[in-house]
């Protein structure tokens, strides 16, 4: 494999400090969340709407980001997304009511829809062969380190400075990646064509409907008139999103990226896995504080365990997939994964934290060895002029996949724990999500088994371990 140049180095650090803003900024929303709700004295409900104003504005506008790209320019877009990312920022670290809060927020999710997909997009035009797997590989431990990174950082500036500080750092940062950006980043060909309007319309509303029904059901549960309304409602419009794209001719996303097995596969797994994960740093979170008695910086800290083993696991991916290919070591991780997630439904109020740290690792080399994987599965065989779509179809199983993983999980918590908050009602809910999460990550082996294992050519397996 030839090394990077310096030019490709410089265009990867661009991509890999990006997205690592994006995922920072959703983790530490997390662990502020607990202040933000005393300095604005926000109900429950309220409260919610801090992180869902995000993900309503982030699922509901990422197929118009990654088209957007395909058609302006990724790089153009990329620096877009960065400064609307930036101002958003800005908003949320100096807002003094609720209501410009949450719209900061909102427009936290159009900056992240646009910058998310471009980021990728820029990845694959950028690196090919062996070049593009390592550089998956440090995509995909960006996205699990930073994770992880972010509920340490959310808790050690909110406990000890101010939750509206870990806003500001986005700022300097933004900047330097503007300017960086312009220096290193060759803009992509521009691709003149007709802008699927229609198409655009449907997707964005129907992605919006969809994740409103599902953010709803988590607040109200899945029997409540706003829930249904917004499912059906997202149900019907991205049906007919569905038939449109199949007569037009210039689509914003088309339907052949669905046609190759592997990729169907990546996107149906990885909108499993992220659905089990996104919950495990939620209800972990609760656990180590509600019913450890942690304070938020030591809940950062015993993510630890799940951070060190992730980027171990993410740095060993170039080797580790041309020993055994993309899909056999896949399929292994998934079910480490399912393995932690068990073991951690079976801990209680008085379980050492020793013992709750074995699982947490089992997860981080989970989420290390899976992500990079099912990313660069998503994007088998995908020509240079899908490669916005491909990459906002990524985002979009990522992003639905951890916000349907909630809403369910709740349910299922609220199962466990039924209407008492006490401590062991609280753990008993844990579990009860942790159980579910088990049952979602083994869904994700069975679709990786099938579409993905057994989708790949052996060829294409041959090829890796001699590359």
């Amino acid at each position: 494999m030839s090394p990077l140049s310096r030019s490709q180095w410089g265009v990867l650090l661009v991509i890999l400090c990006s997205y690592l803003m994006i995922v920072l900024d959703t983790s530490v929303v997390i662990t502020a969340l607990p202040r933000i709700r005393q300095t604005f004295a926000m109900t429950t409900t309220g409260l919610s709407w801090v992180q869902n104003a995000y993900t309503l504005a982030f699922g509901g506008l990422l197929l118009l980001g990654a088209r957007g790209g395909d058609i302006l320019g990724r790089r153009r877009m990329f620096v877009i997304g960065l400064g609307v990312f930036m101002f958003a920022s800005l908003l949320v670290a100096v807002a003094q009511s609720t209501g410009v809060l949450i719209a900061a927020r909102g427009l936290h999710g159009v900056g992240a829809a646009i910058l998310a997909p471009s980021s990728l997009a820029l990845l694959l035009v950028n690196f090919e062969g062996q070049q593009r797997t390592r550089a998956i590989a440090w995509y995909g431990a960006t996205a699990g380190v930073g994770s992880s990174l972010g509920l340490l950082i959310g808790g050690v500036l909110t406990q000890w400075a101010s939750w509206r500080v870990g806003f500001l750092i986005n700022l300097p940062i933004g900047l330097a990646l503007i300017i960086t950006t312009l220096r290193v980043v060759r803009e992509t060909p521009v691709r003149p064509s007709t802008f699927d309007l229609a198409g655009a319309l449907l997707s964005t509303v129907g992605m919006t409907c969809l994740v409103y029904g599902i953010v709803s059901a988590a607040n109200t549960g899945w029997g409540d008139t706003s829930t249904i309304c917004g499912l059906v409602a997202g149900a019907l419009l991205l049906t007919l999103f569905g038939f449109h794209e199949a007569r037009t001719s210039d689509p914003i996303l088309p339907l052949r990226l669905f046609q190759h097995r592997v990729r169907a596969g990546a996107y149906s797994a990885r909108l499993l896995f992220l659905g089990a994960m996104m919950s495990f740093y939620f209800f972990t979170t609760q656990y180590l504080q509600e019913v450890l008695g942690f304070s938020a910086s030591e809940a950062g800290l015993a993510f630890l365990p799940t951070t060190l083993a992730n980027f171990a696991a993410a740095m060993a991916i170039p080797r580790l997939t041309r020993l055994f290919g993309n899909g056999a070591l896949l399929a292994a991780a998934v079910a480490v994964g399912c393995i932690g997630m068990l073991w951690l439904s079976g801990l209680g109020p008085h379980t050492p934290y020793l013992a709750v740290s074995m699982p947490l690792l089992l997860i981080g080399v989970s989420q290390g060895a899976c992500l990079s994987p099912l990313t660069a599965a998503a994007m088998t065989d995908v020509q240079p002029a899908d490669a916005g779509a491909a990459s906002g179809l990524v985002n979009v199983s990522h992003q639905l996949g951890g916000t349907l993983g909630l809403s369910v999980l709740t349910v299922a918590y609220s199962y466990g724990a039924g209407s008492s908050e006490t401590v062991q009602a609280v753990s008993a809910g844990i579990s009860m999500a942790f159980i579910w999460s088990a049952v979602m990550l083994a869904s994700a082996l069975v679709v990786v088994l099938a579409l993905i294992v057994r989708g790949a050519p052996q060829n294409a397996v041959l090829a890796q371990r001699q590359g």
